[in-house]
């Protein structure tokens, strides 16, 4: 007889713990959705060139797709050049013995390292660029 007052004891236990749990868990709930403005883990800010490299694609080819992994080919290729062109320009300024690396070391990384016409593309549209930004 006694394991049955046991459980008879534990059956009652379990229905009165019930209703306190219920009670922490929306108490658990009222306390996180305050601490939540203060807690909350932000997302990483991933930048990338993507959106740009969709914008120029539909620029100079309207009915034309990119897949996603192709994106992220294009997305690592301006990367890449973007560093070699900074460090590049980084080179130059160190040889002329400046601290401030100019459009004008920018320019000269470009001609050094994109070939030819690609060159005198890039220092086209970065003229322009930079003219358009000094007289806003």
């Amino acid at each position: 007889m006694a394991p049955k007052a046991g459980e008879e004891q534990k059956a009652t236990k379990s229905k009165a713990e019930k209703k306190p749990v219920v009670k922490k868990a929306e108490k658990k709930i009222k306390a996180d959705t305050k601490g939540d403005s203060k807690k909350k883990k932000s997302k990483k800010n991933v930048e990338t060139y993507k959106i740009y490299i969709y914008k120029v694609l539909k620029q100079v080819h309207p009915d034309t797709g990119i897949s996603s992994k192709a994106m992220g080919i294009m997305n690592s290729f301006i990367n890449d050049i973007f560093e070699k062109l900074a460090q590049e320009a980084a080179r130059l300024s160190r040889y002329n013995k400046k601290p401030t690396i100019t459009s004008r070391e920018i320019q000269t990384a470009v001609r050094l390292i994109l070939p030819g016409e690609l060159a005198k593309h890039a220092v086209s549209e970065g003229t322009k660029a930079v003219t358009k930004f000094t007289s806003a």
